[in-house]
């Protein structure tokens, strides 16, 4: 992270005013340690203490400058930390969006959620110690040991030689600490994604009767994580102690070097006590590097991890194809979107997901798209959201050929409706308007009366200001889904892609929800993924997918009449199907 932290916008201006701060701050340190060691030498001497005054004088001059600037140094790393943490939220987010639904389910959801949320705020924290420190140690030992050589060359022959030991060692438990902090991060990974799980699935397990033996999971996934964590600080505090130690032997070694030349008389009090001085000054940005070390450990790791989030995000961009400048982003009832031999393998060496799929999508349809487990449906579903970018195969769009639809123009047109909507924790009006922010109060009463949210508004204390989600209200699986599709319908995108929307809703939900959805797909290009065969009598066109492929594609009606894949699937599940 220590070379990445010089792609943030504005480190470059920052690091040379906190540079400039830092060697005014040396200069205040090595003058406030000649100015202090000139007036107790003198006082040794018999000098009376209303002689020194000035001296006294400019030593507390240096002092207060001294700690001026460290002071603008904190307030300049502190600001900086702030801005650039904001600014890697925002792009992590959007690089999020970017990757779509099914990286956010590889990763987990706890574990981004904790990222964005916690993970910011410790990458603040490391900006905000790493950069003085990292500066202090590049600037202050050098010109200190610079001065050190001109007062006494043996001393500053110890300080030269003890240093890069001290360094040695702290590279040495920097690496063990490294291993533990790994551990830890893995473990806290591990349980921001249980966290999570457990809240969302805590209704089932209290239905199911399964709650309280689920206590011995949390237990042992907050177990593994408390001793990871206690690991880490046992490394934190024998890397601190030896430190310090090693520290104290090198300064004593400087004083026991200084305090038999003053017994022999080859060295002044004066010199003698001018290094003493500095001598802890030399090693304090090393030691402060040292405390500091394990304090922002995890800032880093996160940093590093939202880093990787944004590079992959950048790496699936560059695969990207080229977006015709002339491309026309809009659907209109005559538009037509046009797949050619698509293909897609998520590894060079495994089955194809989908293999050489031809299909046609026109106007305002609705399109089926059915198959077994695994036959390629959300697959399907994820590259025309472009959430997926295909291996193989190219797209043809209002006339204009397309490598890939994950262009922005493209998304802008798209309303994506998964297996299970996030409910965010916030207010239901909050979670309608998440597409469109700036909705007005009316405009999302409206959407959520049209997605059959009224009964349930009408039940709220607060109507659309109850809070819902993490901490607010819960809410069931098909108020969930009405949600989803209240922000459908609220941000008017001509296109609605759904995947398995009811997959885990039972058969009398389903059947209530079908009614409130039919109405809401009229005047719109829809694209239905699912495994209920109900769904298809009300659909324009089915697509039957198999093993990638696309084994059938036509109406309900003749793919009924040809009793091929279609007709086999509803024989199969032996779902009511009303062939009049």
């Amino acid at each position: 992270m220590g070379k990445g932290l010089m792609k943030f916008k504005g480190i470059k201006p920052v690091l040379c005013l906190m540079a400039g701060l830092t060697f005014i701050q040396t200069i205040a340190i090595i003058l406030q340690a000649k100015w202090l060691a000139e007036a107790v030498s003198a006082l040794f001497a018999g000098a009376k203490l209303q002689e020194q005054a000035g001296t006294v004088g400019l030593f507390l001059f240096a002092f207060l400058v001294r700690q001026l600037c460290g002071l603008a140094e904190q307030k300049l790393a502190f600001r900086f930390a702030e801005q650039t943490g904001s600014a890697l939220r925002e792009r992590v987010l959007s690089k999020l969006f970017e990757l779509g639904p099914r990286f956010a389910g590889r990763e987990g959801t706890g574990n981004l959620v904790t990222l964005i949320l916690e993970g910011v705020a410790k990458f603040r924290k490391y900006l905000e110690l790493f950069l003085p420190r990292m500066l202090a140690t590049g600037v202050t030992p050098i010109l200190i040991l610079a001065y050190v050589f001109t007062l006494d060359v043996t001393s500053g022959v110890i300080l030269t030689v003890t240093m890069p030991i001290l360094i040695i060692f702290m590279i040495l438990i920097g690496l063990a600490a490294r291993k533990q902090m790994d551990r830890q991060w893995e473990s806290y990974r591990m349980l921001s994604n249980h966290f999570v799980d457990s809240l969302r699935g805590l209704e089932t397990l209290k239905f199911l009767g399964r709650s309280r033996t689920h206590i011995e999971s949390i237990d042992r996934v907050s177990n593994s994580y408390r001793s990871a964590t206690m690991r880490t600080l046992r490394v934190a505090f024998l890397s601190s102690f030896a430190l310090d130690f090693f520290t104290m032997l090198s300064v004593a070694s400087v004083a026991v070097s200084l305090g038999l030349r003053l017994i022999d008389g080859r060295m002044t009090l004066l010199t003698g006590l001018t290094v003493l001085i500095l001598a802890p000054e030399y090693f304090l940005p090393v030691r402060m590097v040292g405390a500091d070390y394990h304090a922002t450990l995890d800032g880093k790791e996160a940093g590093e991890a939202m880093e990787s989030i944004i590079n992959e995000a950048e790496k699936e961009s560059a695969k990207a194809a080229v977006v015709p400048a002339d491309a026309d982003f809009s659907w209109k009832p005559e538009s037509k979107l046009v797949l050619h031999t698509v293909g897609m393998k998520h590894e060079e060496a495994g089955r194809a997901s989908l293999e050489d799929v031809n299909l046609t999508f026109s106007g305002i349809e609705k399109i089926g798209i059915i198959g077994e487990s695994g036959a390629g449906k959300s697959t399907l579903i994820d590259v025309l959201g472009g959430f997926l970018r295909p291996t193989s195969g190219t797209f043809e769009l209002n006339g204009h050929t397309l490598g890939d639809l994950s262009a922005s123009g493209w998304r802008d047109l798209i309303t994506y409706i998964p297996q299970k909507p996030y409910i965010f924790s916030s207010s239901l009006a909050d979670n309608i308007r998440f597409n469109r922010p700036e909705a007005s109060m009316e405009e999302v009463a409206n959407a959520a009366k049209a997605a059959g949210l009224e009964s349930l508004i009408d039940s709220l204390p607060l109507g659309l200001d109850e809070p819902i989600g993490g901490g607010g209200r819960p809410l069931s699986g098909g108020q969930e889904q009405r949600v989803a599709l209240a922000r459908a319908l609220l941000s008017e995108r001509p296109i609605i892609l759904l995947d398995e929307p009811t997959a885990h809703l039972d058969i009398e939900t389903e059947y209530e929800l079908k009614e409130t959805m039919l109405p809401l797909f009229e005047h719109k290009l829809v694209i239905l993924a699912t495994h209920r065969l109900h769904w298809m009598q009300d659909m324009d066109r089915v697509v039957v997918m198999g093993q990638g492929h696309v084994a059938e594609y036509g109406t309900p009606e003749q793919l009924i009449e040809g009793k091929g894949a279609f007709y086999h699937l509803m024989v199969s599940q032996q779902e009511g199907y009303d062939e009049g």
